[in-house]
């Protein structure tokens, strides 16, 4: 069962995906609470509190995902399970999600350097994929793994703006990867 502080998180990530860090006050999460302003101290220390706690939950369940993504996997396979995986971040936790995407910046400088370690940390996890893929054969051998990571997650990091309930988030993810991998030039000749 879902503790008060639980609610507080929730809400907060709720409020900063709707109006962003600076738009939200300790006002509006205690209304979303149904309390007092007063009440919240209670809870958390501060908003900036709340903000630190709700990007280490999108840290969490995103690097969560990528452990999912089994080690003996052909490195493609892993590339695109990862997708799926961080996609279905996106979907399933879609407020958390845009917060650790967007909201980043406003971290006071101690949680901001905590939060960045976790997102540099990510991406390399991505770009070793891709450096595996490269040694492994299965990739082409001068691709730069690290521009290869950095384009996947920068399309996928914006799916919070556009990625849709209904949309089939693996099939997506499989879509991705056929794109990067098999590339979109394709069988097309000049003309």
């Amino acid at each position: 069962m879902a503790t008060r502080k639980d609610e507080l998180t929730r809400q907060a990530a709720r409020l900063f995906a709707e109006r962003g860090f600076h738009g939200t006050s300790m006002g509006h999460l205690a209304e979303a609470l149904g309390v007092q302003k007063g009440s919240l101290y209670s809870l958390t220390g501060s908003k900036q509190e709340l903000l630190f706690e709700t990007m280490r939950e999108g840290a969490r369940a995103f690097h969560a995902a990528l452990d999912a993504v089994p080690d003996d996997a052909p490195a493609i396979d892993r590339i695109r399970l990862a997708l799926r995986g961080h996609l279905g971040v996106v979907a399933d936790q879609l407020d958390v999600a845009t917060v650790f995407t967007r909201e980043w910046r406003y971290l006071d400088d101690e949680y901001r350097e905590e939060i960045l370690a976790e997102r540099r940390r990510y991406e390399e996890r991505f770009r070793a994929l891709f450096a595996d893929g490269v040694a492994a054969g299965e990739l082409r051998p001068d691709l730069d793994a690290g521009a290869a990571a950095l384009l996947v997650l920068s399309a996928a990091n914006w799916a919070y703006t556009w990625l849709t309930a209904e949309r089939d988030t693996d099939e997506l993810a499989d879509r991705f990867t056929a794109i990067l991998v098999d590339g979109i030039r394709g069988y097309a000749t000049r003309r």
